[in-house]
């Protein structure tokens, strides 16, 4: 999709002017009218995410609110938990064979259908929410990721950022290579691939998973999203290093699914309503987690005693070199993942020469001074 198109469907004020227009608007007597003329229409939603980590899963209820509000009610989108229809890493196959018409979920639990769908969502040491949502808005990333979700019968749109998310949960100190082999950590995606190739024994395990897996000694080590969301699974009651950053999440894109054929059903007033909705959430869900995370950092390293730690630059070097060797034997096996390979590695490293001149000699100065 280009960029033109994606403001065309995503402006709510487009959206809510074109609801209007294909209801006969005019004046308000007749659009009201017309309005209740407009189908009936309800939709199942099934996430990834457990309803307890809010702002993750609060995506996808804010996404369908604002439909529900653009279609003055008519369109309704119930949004279920993981588990509750299906576990969360099945949540793609049931959205391609239209047993419900939409999901939420991260791209990169489906590497084993096809490893490209990492770039959906993130990749280690690749971008991070702003450079993910250019790429995505005003590169190629949404049109490339469209082509491929096809072969799934899926249209998906952006559904939210974490953001540079923290390395995870260490029941002992991680300084050295040496200290990774024979490491049992909870880790998916292609973070896992790199981990396991530093010799870590890694595991996959949905998020309700993690914290018995921590406390009965079945992994050492964990990672699961940022301060908010890991206060709220209670894992610095088990181990208490922190480490951070998580380089293999440096802005995990999450993504709506919708059922193609429910899709094309749709009447295009409903469609944009999805776009714009899709775009809210997107935005909200990075703006509720920069807002959450800092209060729950600050009481995570006071009041519960959680010891910071940052990777040591022999670890975080040797990883990007893995990550980088990985990334690119998978795409000279492959020309459509090497498609979207190129892409997304042209618009990491422009990007990165950007971003590095102002941004980061800003943050370099400003976020070390403590005031």
């Amino acid at each position: 999709m280009k960029r033109r198109q994606f403001v065309a469907k995503a402006s709510l004020a487009g959206t809510a002017g074109a609801i209007l227009a294909g209801c006969g608007g005019g004046s308000s007597e007749g659009g009201a009218a017309a309005v209740q003329t407009r189908p009936r229409i309800n939709w199942r939603l099934t996430s990834s995410f457990p309803r307890s980590l809010d702002t993750i899963y609060g995506a996808a209820e804010v996404m369908a609110k604002r439909v529900s509000e653009l279609t003055d009610g008519r369109f309704s989108i119930r949004v279920f938990p993981a588990g509750e229809l299906v576990p969360y890493n099945q949540v793609l196959e049931t959205v391609q064979k239209g047993t419900v018409q939409m999901g939420h979920s991260a791209s990169y639990y489906f590497t084993g259908l096809n490893p490209a769908l990492a770039f959906d969502c993130t990749v280690p040491f690749g971008l991070n929410c702003r450079q993910y949502n250019a790429w995505m808005y005003y590169g190629d990333g949404l049109e490339l990721t469209r082509k491929m979700f096809a072969d799934f019968n899926i249209v998906n749109f952006p559904g939210g950022n974490t953001g540079v998310q923290m390395g995870g949960w260490f029941r002992h100190q991680v300084e050295t290579l040496a200290d990774f082999r024979g490491l049992k950590m909870r880790i998916p995606g292609f973070g896992g691939q790199v981990m396991a190739e530093l010799g870590v024994n890694v595991q996959v395990l949905a998020g309700g998973e993690i914290y018995p897996a921590l406390e009965r000694g079945v992994i050492d080590a964990a990672e699961w999203s940022g301060p908010y969301d890991d206060e709220k699974l209670g894992f610095y009651q088990i181990a208490k290093n922190y480490y951070y950053p998580g380089w293999w999440e440096p802005g995990p894109g999450l993504s709506f699914y919708i059922n193609k054929d429910s899709w094309a059903e749709l009447p295009a007033d409903y469609q944009a309503a999805i776009a714009s909705a899709s775009a809210e959430a997107n935005i909200d869900m990075i703006a509720a987690y920069d807002a959450k995370n800092p209060v729950a950092l600050a009481k995570l390293t006071g009041t519960e005693g959680v010891n910071l730690r940052p990777f040591s630059a022999e670890v975080m070097a040797k990883s990007q070199e893995i990550a980088f060797d990985l990334l690119s034997a998978e795409a000279a096996k492959d020309p459509a993942y090497r498609a979207i390979y190129d892409s997304y590695n042209k618009w990491r490293i422009a990007s990165n020469a950007w971003l590095n001149t102002a941004e980061n000699t800003y943050a370099t100065f400003a976020f070390n001074r403590g005031t």
